[in-house]
């Protein structure tokens, strides 16, 4: 599923390729997607318009309108956009193409159906409505304030990180990446996380969400421009911990698949 960086790293692509062109017509190849507003409704919001600014907030992905409305997508499990010119370069599971009066067009892909596209007024309000918590790379959310987060949740720490009401942007990818970069087992209680552990997962989370930006997430070659020392490219069944050679375990947490070192990563 896309995850904060993959989606900063759209939001990134939507903004070098697909702003201040207007949009000529609006082509639904699955009404699954539409969320809070028929085909028509989406078609009259986006016809005309264009697209003129970007913004993320964990896994959301907002895009201004020149006459004050958001386009809002959801990219679900298997979302991602393209951009292209000839139509031959439509790409298979296309669920909304945006036609530009430049020859180009925009798809939003989505393979399972699990993502969503809307139109709104406001992107703070839709962070209301979804209760969201803060986004992981907001620059308002200091280790004081991520301490506080954690202080009060109960429960495992992975839970925790992939708690869009706490904390919105990670995923159960990025949260194994996060605990085996910090040495925390994914089972390890929230609040039993010293001051030092969590001022140190703060900084590795940080460092780890980054790392994936400057790398490519949300491509194919991710995984090959990680650093050695990353699980992510070993974050399957008879895998081995790049580090200490150690077989990689699982676990369920919050009804997920955790993957981690037992060497690295001990049980407390």
């Amino acid at each position: 599923m896309p995850e904060l960086p993959d989606v900063e790293n759209y939001k990134r692509y939507l903004s070098a390729t697909a702003l201040h062109k207007r949009i000529e017509n609006v082509n639904i190849g699955s009404t699954k997607v539409l969320r809070g507003m028929s085909s028509r409704g989406l078609r009259s919001a986006l016809r005309g318009r264009s697209m003129e600014r970007t913004r993320r907030h964990g896994k959301h992905l907002f895009a201004a309108l020149d006459d004050g409305m958001w386009l809002a997508l959801h990219f679900g499990m298997t979302g991602r956009l393209v951009y292209f010119k000839s139509l031959d370069g439509d790409p298979e599971h296309d669920r909304l193409r945006l036609d530009f009066d430049n020859g180009y067009h925009l798809a939003f892909v989505n393979q399972r159906l699990f993502g969503s596209v809307g139109v709104i007024a406001n992107p703070e309000a839709f962070i209301r409505s979804e209760k969201l918590g803060p986004d992981a790379l907001d620059a308002s959310l200091d280790q004081v304030a991520f301490k506080r987060l954690m202080r009060g949740r109960t429960g495992g720490i992975k839970s925790a990180l992939t708690d869009q009401t706490l904390l919105a942007g990670i995923g159960n990818i990025y949260s194994d990446e996060i605990l085996f970069q910090a040495g925390l087992h994914p089972g390890a209680l929230a609040q039993s996380l010293t001051e030092k552990e969590l001022g140190a997962l703060f900084r590795t989370m940080r460092r780890v969400l980054k790392a994936a930006i400057e790398r490519g997430a949300g491509s194919e070659e991710l995984v090959d421009r990680l650093p050695a020392n990353y699980l992510l490219p070993h974050r399957q069944k008879g895998e081995t911990c790049p580090r200490c050679k150690t077989r990689i375990n699982t676990l369920k947490a919050a009804g997920r698949t955790a993957y981690f070192c037992p060497g690295c990563q001990p049980k407390r």
